[in-house]
């Protein structure tokens, strides 16, 4: 599995040292797929790497730094857009991690601006959003209903200028979910960057990270997701960082996700950690990659996507969600 190539290159650059001209193929198409060849590029820095891999390392490394440019100036302009209304504004995920200056950004593949903001809110951001040039990706009736009932955000919005997306989060779990995290806790608690904007502390980052694979999604891009919370740990576990981290685990009701997050990351990139049968499907889901960077184990991933949506939503509505999407002709990615 090449996933297990990428798990092992971060973990160890040194090993790289010892792949033949497949081997190389095979990390740098599983990193790619997995969104992780700018964290690649970042760990391997100095070594000494045959020069067709050379090339596509430092034009990975070159990406990096632009998408980071891109996703800085993206959040300035969501604040700017934001800021009549004074309301509080909290940057997730790798743009987060960028704008914190923390670890986990470094080579750090950036896709959409994702931020948090009250819920009572909401429609407020979304009317300063709109006004400021962002528009609507998804037109679909069915979908801008869905989201607005039962998700945890807005239907993703996109500006018809720069052609960036934005996620605007009133909470980390659809409202469906079984577990409902204290979204006004974790805007509260939220560090304050000087420019009017905000990040979640690193243990809520770690419960943020957590809940997205855990508690909600397929674990589509979880190899990138773990490596992040890998970096956070490895930069903020000591002087009783584990209690912080166990507490607000539990406050927002993500004691098991975030045990096995950090147990995952640990046997992946850290110095290993013992795992119990039940983790033994979600390492297989994981690093499922075969030579090219192409998903193997078909029926583990739709296994994985149902189990997604068995999390997000009540059985009678997941069977009609399904359905609907299903006559809509939407199909899980392979």
């Amino acid at each position: 599995m090449s996933g297990a190539l990428v798990a092992r290159a971060l973990r160890d650059p040194a090993s790289v040292s010892a792949l033949d001209a497949a081997g190389w193929t095979a990390l740098l198409c599983a990193a790619r797929a997995e969104q992780l060849i700018g964290s690649l590029a970042h760990r391997v820095a100095g070594l000494e790497i045959p020069e067709a891999a050379a090339r596509v390392l430092e034009d990975a490394r070159a990406a990096a730094e632009q998408g980071r440019m891109a996703a800085w100036w993206e959040a300035e302009m969501a604040r700017r857009a934001l800021a009549p209304s004074g309301m509080p504004v909290v940057l997730l995920k790798g743009t987060a991690f960028v704008a914190a200056g923390l670890s986990a950004g470094q080579g750090r593949q950036i896709g959409d601006l994702d931020i948090l903001v009250p819920r009572e809110r909401i429609e407020e951001a979304e009317a300063l959003l709109l006004a400021a040039g962002w528009e609507w990706v998804k037109p679909d009736p069915y979908d801008d209903a869905y989201y607005r009932r039962w998700m945890h955000e807005l239907p993703p919005l996109i500006h018809r200028e720069r052609d960036r997306m934005i996620d605007v989060h009133h909470t980390i779990l659809p409202l469906t979910a079984r577990v409902t995290p204290d979204a006004a806790a974790l805007i509260a608690g939220a560090v304050p960057l000087g420019n009017g904007l905000s990040v979640l502390p690193p243990e809520g980052m770690i419960v943020h990270g957590a809940a997205h694979l855990f508690a909600d999604g397929d674990l589509q891009g979880g190899l990138r997701n773990l490596w992040d919370i890998h970096c956070l740990f490895s930069e903020f576990g000591e002087d009783g960082f584990d209690l912080k981290l166990a507490a607000c685990a539990a406050r927002h009701g993500l004691t098991r996700e975030v045990e096995r997050a950090v147990r995952l990351a640990a046997h992946l990139f850290g110095a290993g950690a013992r795992l119990s049968l039940a983790d033994r499907p979600y390492i297989r889901r994981l690093l499922a990659r075969d030579g090219w960077g192409q998903q193997t184990r078909k029926l583990t991933e739709f296994a994985f996507y149902l189990r997604g949506h068995w999390l997000r939503m009540p059985p009678l509505m997941l069977a009609k969600h399904l359905w609907t999407k299903w006559r809509k002709g939407y199909r899980p990615a392979g």
